[in-house]
Parts: structure tokens; C-alpha cells; sequence
């Protein structure tokens, strides 16, 4: 049996504001369509991705911002720190780590977010972390 992830809901406040955000950094949006009058779906997704997200008002119990460790992995977290903040985006640096180099940051709604850059496994301290 094959499980793959394609779609993870982010609550949202405002669901406008929030695609305006996830555009801004560069995911597509795939659909927008308003449901009812009370309901509209908004799937957006990372470039090269294949698992995608739901802005989420209302649909689940969740509350706006009350998701944490989303994480994306990126070739290179300087550059994705660069790119971030050329966005304006307020990211956090970029933290090492011996599983790898992050970069966080929050959407308007403070779902909080995580670019990885993966550790190259075959060296040093990184042997132990190789799966």
C-alpha cells in the first residue's frame, strides 16, 4: 500500500491576505473556487512540489496560525534566506543543525514555517543521522 501526501490544510484568518503571501513566494495557485457563499477552496503549491496546501477558513477546527513545522527542503538556505527576504518576508536566519541548515519564517497568520537544507550525509557528523 502507497501513502502520499498531497494536501495539507493551513488555517487562515483572511484567506486573500494569505494567497496574496504564498504567491508572493512563489507557490502556484492551482485552484480558487468558491464552494458556496460561506465556503471557498484555495489549493496553492510549492514550486516543484507534488504535496500542496489548503487555505483552510473554517473548514477544519484549527485555529488561523496554529500550525507549526511545515517544512519545505531548498538546495541552499542562504539563498532561500536571500530570496525570503528580498520577498519581504521576516525569516529568522539560518540555523545549523546537525539534520541540516534552517530557515524560518510565518505567514500573516503565524503558521509557522521551516526551509531545509539537507546535510550531505556521507560526511562527518551527518554519518549518524543517515537513514
Amino acid at each position: 500500500m502507497d501513502f502520499t501526501i498531497e494536501l495539507l490544510a493551513v488555517p487562515v484568518a483572511d484567506i486573500d491576505r494569505a494567497k496574496d503571501f504564498y504567491m508572493k513566494i512563489g507557490f502556484t495557485a492551482d485552484v480558487d473556487t468558491a464552494v458556496s457563499d460561506d465556503l471557498r477552496f484555495v489549493q496553492l503549491t510549492p514550486p516543484v512540489s507534488a504535496c500542496s496546501i489548503l487555505l483552510d477558513k473554517g473548514m477544519s477546527r484549527m485555529k488561523p496560525g496554529s500550525i507549526e513545522g511545515i517544512q519545505c527542503v531548498v538546495a541552499n538556505a542562504d539563498d532561500a534566506l536571500a530570496f525570503m527576504t528580498a520577498a519581504g518576508v521576516e525569516a529568522r536566519g539560518v540555523e545549523e543543525f546537525p539534520w541540516g541548515r534552517f530557515v524560518f519564517f510565518s505567514d500573516p497568520d503565524g503558521n509557522g514555517w521551516a526551509l531545509q537544507e539537507l546535510p550531505d550525509y556521507s560526511k562527518g557528523p551527518y554519518k549518524e543521522y543517515q537513514g
